[in-house]
């Protein structure tokens, strides 16, 4: 890929925004703009008895109210399993013993370089939530069931929530062809 006239439009709080000539094969050269993102890391908890806790919160960006897995931005230096567990205990209070790579997202390639660590999380334990300033957030708890049908129906509309559960159905239903 050959690039020029590369340059940082923006600088935000969350995002930095960068222009760019990219030279696209035969087609020529194109101005392109992408969003630059430290990306993150997103859990889903899996309680011993085969409920998932998701978080409700307004996000301004949609103007909704969404049912998503706890998730978080990734600190400088920061491995995406410690944001996880970070982003777990301070969204929903819960502290998990164990922890299990989802693998990843890029939610939006095209204008977006972020990428989401997924994991899920077992053998929690309850703890003390402390969301950040700016959250709202309420712990929803429900069964797999219910779960998969709020994914069918579009109840759960966030996509690295959709990620996650797809990556968490497809692990289980491996391990319970295995056993068979």
């Amino acid at each position: 890929m050959n690039i020029e006239n590369k340059k940082t439009v923006f600088r935000g709080i969350v995002i930095d925004i960068e222009q760019m000539d990219v030279e696209i094969g035969v087609k020529g050269r194109h101005t392109f703009q992408i969003i630059r993102h430290p990306g993150g890391a997103a859990v889903l908890p899996v309680h011993g008895d085969g409920t998932v806790s998701l978080i409700s919160q307004l996000r301004p960006a949609v103007g909704m109210t969404l049912l998503e897995i706890p998730a978080g931005r990734l600190s400088p230096g920061e491995p995406p399993i410690e944001c996880a567990r970070r982003e777990l205990l301070e969204e929903t209070g819960l502290r998990t013993q164990r922890i299990i790579p989802l693998g990843l997202i890029q939610s939006s390639p095209g204008v977006f370089d972020e990428i989401i660590h997924l994991y899920a999380a077992m053998e929690l334990s309850e703890g003390l939530a402390e969301p950040e300033a700016d959250e709202d957030i309420e712990v929803v708890r429900v069964g797999y069931a219910d779960l998969l049908s709020m994914v069918a129906d579009g109840r759960i509309s966030d996509a690295k929530t959709l990620a996650a559960i797809f990556r968490w159905h497809l692990l289980q239903s491996s391990e319970m062809s295995r056993d068979a």
